[in-house]
């Protein structure tokens, strides 16, 4: 698992066979087409992201494409689509943008 501190900022297109938890800020792409994606509290996110699971505590702006499920907590905040097969938004969340929900094959 991979961890971005607090006070982080990457710039550009992030991949990779890892789970990564974001506690700064990324702004750019993200590949992480067979693992999660954790935006954690105070963690910022401006992105395009293909994950497997992603789960927001803190701000993701941008859209999101996952193979698995998308959790929004009630921390989190969302602006931008989600197409899942699995969405959660939890009492408290903050969500504008539009679903899609993935049928399996």
């Amino acid at each position: 698992m991979t961890h971005l501190s607090p006070t982080s900022i990457i710039q550009g297109e992030i991949s990779g066979r890892e789970d990564f938890v974001v506690r700064g800020q990324v702004r750019g792409k993200i590949a992480l087409p067979e693992n999660e994606l954790l935006v954690d509290s105070g963690g910022r996110v401006e992105a395009e992201a293909r994950v497997k699971n992603v789960r927001i505590r803190g701000e993701f702006v941008g859209n999101i494409s996952a193979s698995g499920k998308v959790i929004i907590e009630r921390t989190g905040r969302m602006r931008g689509d989600l197409s899942a097969a699995v969405i959660s938004i939890e009492d408290g969340a903050q969500f504008k943008g539009t679903v899609k929900i993935l049928t399996k094959p």
